[in-house]
């Protein structure tokens, strides 16, 4: 399991578990503008069971997954059949939200890459309680926790749904082996959803959070997978990264750009020209 690796390659020097040198991460997250004292950033290369990671304990320690939980839920709706397929359309309902992207109509699939709160309102709930709480214990998706009947549209986005970066980094590690209990069809439409950008002999999966609840610390994530076929280190790496963001969402872009410089770092994604 990846969560022993993560905690065994940082446990000591000499574990069996292959773990490199912290400080390269934390030079990636400190060109970005993110602290390493206030985040945690784990990447977990598949083929080896290479572990990067940066953030001490923190790396265990749970939040609320926000918007990257629209990864185990997009799974579960094309499982369950709570949604068609990533095609199937969601006429808006006229309320203008703060962002912009989200105020129209739109298919399943804009709606996972625009991080479209409203349209995952609709669908959670279609899921069900019970195949929900099913879903993500199968998953093991952090403390899988859905909360009460009252819950059912904002547990992921407050609570109480919490997980921590080495467990997305160990739940989307099966994600990219396709070891999690779905059927193939599940995979086929799910995956090329979640496609962020791609380049000659390499291919790039994640989704963004933000959890922001008044009177506390926001947090921002990404997480997700590189596939790389070329390059120094050809491989699979799951990757998971939170943070504070004191600033909120002028933070933002900090989240994908910390990771990717770490990712590029180790040799996961080519140096950028």
């Amino acid at each position: 399991m990846l969560a022993v690796a993560v905690l065994a390659a940082c446990a000591s020097p000499a574990a069996s578990i292959p773990v490199a040198e912290p400080r390269l991460l934390e030079q990636a997250l400190l060109a970005e503008g993110v602290s390493p004292a206030d985040s945690a950033l784990v990447i977990y290369r598949l083929e080896d069971e290479k572990v990067w990671a940066s953030g001490g304990a923190r790396i265990r320690e749970r939040f609320t997954p926000a918007s990257t939980s629209k990864i185990p839920h997009t799974l579960l709706a094309l499982e369950t059949g709570a949604v068609t397929g990533p095609e199937e359309s969601f006429e808006w309902d006229g309320e203008t939200r703060f962002v912009d992207s989200w105020n129209e109509d739109q298919d399943f699939a804009a709606a996972f890459q625009r991080s479209t709160v409203w349209i995952y309102q609709i669908v959670v709930p279609r899921i069900g309680a019970a195949r929900l709480t099913e879903g993500l214990e199968a998953f093991g998706y952090g403390n899988a926790d859905i909360g009460g009947p009252e819950m059912i549209t904002r547990y992921w986005l407050e609570g109480p749904l919490a997980i921590s970066a080495t467990e997305q980094v160990e739940f989307l590690s099966r994600l990219a082996r396709r070891t999690l209990p779905l059927s193939a069809r599940t995979y086929d439409l799910a995956v090329p959803v979640m496609e962020v950008d791609r380049g000659e002999g390499w291919t790039l999966y994640g989704k963004t959070g933000w959890k922001s609840v008044e009177g506390q610390m926001d947090i921002g994530w990404y997480v997700g997978w590189v596939e790389q076929s070329s390059g120094e280190a050809p491989g699979t790496y799951a990757f998971a990264l939170n943070m504070d963001m004191p600033g909120g969402m002028d933070e933002a872009p900090k989240r994908r750009a910390a990771v990717e410089r770490a990712l590029r770092a180790i040799g996961a994604l080519p140096v950028a020209q």
